[in-house]
């Protein structure tokens, strides 16, 4: 997974596969999912990420299962 954040148009850029996309639908007017050939998530792109996330903050955390 690659996290990418680019202030000039700030843009941010959620990679969770590098898959060739095949697909991107837009969810609203700002956000875009990108989906290879078998429907799998491989990326979402979030447009005035600034104003609808809470950046550059950025916590993670990996859960056991």
């Amino acid at each position: 997974m690659k996290i990418r954040y680019f202030r000039d148009t700030d843009t941010l850029y959620i990679e969770f596969r590098p898959n060739s996309v095949a697909e991107t639908r837009d969810l609203d007017e700002d956000t875009q999912i990108e989906v290879d050939a078998k429907g799998n998530i491989c990326a979402i792109t979030v447009e005035h990420a600034s104003h609808r996330a809470d950046l550059p903050e950025l916590d993670y955390e990996q859960v056991a299962a």
